[in-house]
């Protein structure tokens, strides 16, 4: 058997093997010579007192011991097979397009974008401060909003399914090995098109389809049962739908409640995202002045309880570029991501507070269950207005906004449309304002330096997790009454990130594949 050990190393240490597979020889009382593998199962940084140490646990395998075998993926030819519709091309429709595959049923997947390498033509154009085209854009087209992000996997919800499974399968589609034992794992928006685009492969070589422009306009209701999509005057048929839109998905949450399906009001988070040089968060993450070559850029997760409400950071992107995530030109709205090797010059993050149904219930009259996706259109429509030209973002210095005094400049900034000088306090919701700025302060208490004018706060930060619940019955995953019908992934409320949506797909595909062997008995 294989043994496992930890060595607490250097970062230049743990970065070499030449130093630390010596150092396991010894630990272990066995001859190097004698090591005929080792692999990294984990690395994770201590930077929490004194100078940084990495711990690193290695798994030793010596001669004559049999070695892992190779993880091997089969996906058989589905064609011909039961169709299964999928609406939506992030994670968790992807893998629920993978695991149906290997269940033998055919997806057919519909994406109201375009595939990746179109896409990032349009994006191009947002940055450039062009038209926002509301089907493709930062959170539509292919792979969803995961695809141009920080690609982070890191996953609180390893008990909804195979965490193992779902880092190999991205391995598989051409992520680096290293995710399989990071402590807090990513893949980069650098690198994130060419998996999704293998994965694509993965899925047409099997006999499966991914359809692009396609916006989902209606849906196929026969004696209770949705049996198919209509996209315009295409009707898309299958032995179930699987809904995996994502949370930006607004028209096809309004589609439902026109439909009479049932979906729930709930709540979720609002806020600012803030950026500081990436220099100052590495120094007082790592208490120095540098971080050196062998340090990858720090990060912080931060959350406080101010009157009464959470606040927190969310999506922190090292080394990242703030991006404009608005799928409407009335909107302002801003997120973050990074390339894989986090290599810009600022550091920025969602700084976010809760959003309680109480919040909203003056726009449950007119608006019933769809009164948080108001409310949250409100607060984007108010940034566009204080915002600058199309995606010019309204901005504000972070020790400014703590003081609630006005910035007549702004830093040097990481968000290519550019940024305005705003008081955002003074449009904000009055709720959001006060906690965000108390838990800013908090959080300067913790992190010495945080709260500085070297530092922006940009908004607005909306589009955290869906403001709206599609239910489905606990059991069969389905929804409770409507028959085929399979919400999946963050826009219908189970999820929240790239992995946690991927594990979330993967379920709901074999709940289809258990409905459709009970539909057929």
């Amino acid at each position: 058997m294989p043994q496992r050990i930890t060595l607490v190393l250097s970062p230049e240490a743990a970065a070499d093997a030449k130093r630390y597979v010596p150092q396991a020889a010894r630990r272990m009382g066995v001859a190097e010579r004698d090591i005929a593998l080792t692999r990294v199962v984990k690395r994770s940084i201590d930077a929490r007192r004194g100078a940084p140490k990495v711990n690193l646990t290695l798994e030793i395998y010596v001669d004559n011991e049999p070695q892992p075998a190779p993880v091997h993926f089969d996906y058989p030819s589905v064609a011909g097979r039961t169709e299964v519709v999928i609406v939506g091309s992030g994670p968790a429709g992807l893998f629920a397009a993978l695991r149906l595959i290997e269940l033998g049923l055919r997806p057919i997947l519909v994406e109201r974008g375009r595939d990746v390498a179109a896409r990032k033509v349009d994006i191009a154009q947002i940055n450039r401060n062009g038209a926002v085209d509301p089907d493709s854009n930062y959170a539509f087209g292919e792979g969803g909003a995961g695809t141009f992000s920080d690609g982070k996997l890191f996953t609180r919800s390893k008990k909804r399914g195979d965490y193992n499974k779902a880092l190999q399968t991205l391995v598989f589609h051409g992520a680096t090995p290293e995710i399989l034992y990071e402590a807090h794992p990513h893949i980069g928006t650098d690198k994130l098109p060419d998996i999704i685009r293998n994965i694509r492969r993965t899925i047409v070589d099997s006999g499966g389809a991914v359809l692009f422009g396609r916006r989902v306009t209606d849906l196929t209701i026969k004696n209770g049962r949705i049996c198919g999509v209509q996209c315009g005057d295409e009707t898309i048929d299958g032995a179930a739908v699987v809904l995996a839109t994502g949370h930006s998905a607004h028209d096809i949450y309004e589609l439902l409640h026109r439909r009479g399906v049932h979906i729930e009001a709930k709540p979720f988070a609002m806020g600012v995202r803030i950026e500081h040089p990436q220099a100052l968060i590495d120094s007082i993450q790592y208490h120095c002045d540098r971080r050196g070559d062998y340090l990858p850029a720090a990060a912080y997760s931060l959350v406080s309880q101010e009157n009464g409400r959470g606040v927190y950071s969310f999506c922190m992107c090292p080394g990242g570029f703030i991006v404009p995530a608005m799928t409407d030109a009335s909107q302002s709205v801003v997120n973050g991501m990074s390339p894989s090797g986090r290599t810009s010059p600022y550091a920025n993050s969602g700084i976010v507070t809760e959003v309680r149904l109480a919040d909203f219930e003056h726009l449950r009259t007119e608006w019933g269950e769809l009164a948080g996706l108001k409310f949250q259109q409100q607060f984007e429509e108010q940034a566009r207005k204080y915002g600058g030209d199309r995606q010019i973002a309204p901005a504000q210095r972070v020790a400014d906004f703590v003081a609630g005094r006005a910035s007549a400049t702004l830093p040097t900034t990481s968000y290519i449309p550019g940024l305005v000088p705003s008081r955002l306090d003074e449009w904000m919701p009055r709720f959001i304002a006060e906690n965000l700025r108390a838990g800013i302060a908090t959080f300067g208490r913790r992190m010495r330096g945080f709260v500085t004018n070297e530092a922006i706060v940009a908004g607005v930060e909306s589009r955290t997790s869906s403001p709206v619940r599609i239910p489905r019955d606990p059991t069969t995953l389905m929804h409770p009454a409507t028959a085929g019908l399979f919400p999946t992934g963050e826009g219908a409320g189970y999820a929240g990130g790239i992995i946690s949506a991927a594990l979330d797909g993967e379920r709901i595909a074999e709940a289809v594949r258990n409905h459709i062997d009970r539909w057929n008995r």
